[in-house]
C-alpha cells in the first residue's frame, strides 16, 4: 500500500494501526443568509467579514477523510466532483482539485479504498463518486449512505430533493442500495456510520476509533465553527428542530468523550474539539 504524504492538510495516527488524513477537495461559495438560517445577522456579521464577497456569499472548503485501518481504506466524503457543469461551476465559484486527484497527489491510488462512507447525498457531498465520463472514480469501493438518503433523493418531494443532483445519483443509486445500511453500521472495524437526520432525512455521522484517539465527522450538522451552538442550524436544514436536538447530544458527548472532531465545510481550521459554553457548546480549534 503506498501512505500518505506532506499533501494532505492534517493527519493523525489513532493508535491501533489507524490513521486518518483530512483532504480538502476544491472550495466553493454558498449564500452567507442561507448558511445561517435564521440567525440574525448583526449576530454572525463579524464572523464572515474577512471571506464574503459581493455577491453575500461566504467561503466553503470540501472536506474530506481518508481513513486507514488494518483491514482497509474508508474515504469519508467525495465533494462536489468533476461533472459539474460551466454554468454550475461559475456559479458556485468552484475550484480547486476534486477528490480523485488530490487523494492521487496525497498518496493513495482510487483502487485501493474499499469503502466511501457519504454523510448525505446532496451535490457537495456525493458528486466525486463519477469521473466526468461517467465511470466509477473508485472502482472497488461500496458506497455507505442511509437507505433513507437515497429514498429521499429519488422522491418526488420538490422542496427534499432541490439539493441533491437527481441525474447523476440515478447512476449509482443501485450500486448504492447494495450496501446501504439502516441504522448504525460498522464499515470496517474502529469504523462506524450512524445516522442523525436533521439536515436531510438520511443524513448520518462517521466514527473513527483508534486505540489512543476518536474523530467524529458530523457532516453537514457542524459545517463551521459557529454550528457548535445546536440553535445555529442552516436553511438547509430539511428537519431543523431535529437538527437542534441531536446536535445537543451529540456534542455533548464529543465533549465528555474528547473526540477530535473534522468540520465538513471550514477552510481554515477544520480539526478540533467541542467543548462546553454555558448551556451552549463552542469549538476549539486545534490537534
Amino acid at each position: 500500500m503506498t501512505t500518505m504524504n506532506e499533501a494532505v492538510h492534517w493527519s493523525a495516527d489513532l493508535g491501533g494501526g489507524t490513521r486518518v488524513a483530512l483532504i480538502q477537495a476544491g472550495r466553493f461559495r454558498s449564500d452567507a443568509g442561507a448558511l445561517l438560517g435564521v440567525v440574525p445577522r448583526m449576530m454572525w456579521n463579524s464572523l464572515v467579514v474577512d471571506e464574503i464577497d459581493h455577491d453575500h456569499r461566504i467561503l466553503q472548503a470540501l472536506n474530506c477523510l481518508l481513513v486507514e485501518t488494518p483491514a482497509g481504506r474508508v474515504l469519508v466524503e467525495t465533494g462536489i466532483g468533476d461533472r459539474i457543469t460551466e454554468k454550475g461551476r461559475a456559479m458556485r465559484q468552484y475550484e480547486g482539485t476534486w477528490i480523485l486527484p488530490a487523494l492521487e497527489a496525497a498518496g493513495f491510488a482510487a483502487d485501493t479504498v474499499d469503502a466511501i462512507a457519504l454523510s448525505h447525498l446532496h451535490y457537495d457531498h456525493a458528486g466525486g463518486i463519477l469521473k466526468s465520463d461517467g465511470s466509477l472514480a473508485f472502482p472497488r469501493a461500496r458506497l455507505v449512505a442511509q437507505r433513507a438518503e437515497w429514498e429521499v433523493a429519488h422522491g418526488s418531494n420538490a422542496r427534499l430533493v432541490a439539493s441533491y443532483d437527481q441525474p447523476e445519483l440515478a447512476l449509482v443509486r443501485d450500486l448504492g442500495l447494495q450496501s446501504a445500511p439502516e441504522g448504525e453500521t460498522e464499515i470496517l472495524p474502529g469504523v462506524s456510520v450512524f445516522p442523525t437526520g436533521g439536515h436531510s432525512a438520511g443524513h448520518q455521522g462517521v466514527l473513527v476509533r483508534g486505540a489512543d484517539r476518536t474523530v467524529a465527522f458530523f457532516g453537514d450538522l457542524a459545517m463551521r465553527p459557529w454550528n457548535a451552538n445546536p440553535k445555529w442550524v442552516t436553511a438547509f436544514d430539511d428537519f431543523p428542530l431535529h437538527s437542534v436536538a441531536v446536535k445537543t447530544e451529540l456534542f455533548a458527548r464529543a465533549a465528555a468523550d474528547g473526540w477530535t472532531v473534522v468540520l465538513s465545510h471550514e477552510p481554515v481550521h477544520p480539526v478540533g474539539r467541542i467543548t462546553r459554553d454555558r448551556d451552549r457548546f463552542a469549538f476549539e480549534a486545534g490537534e
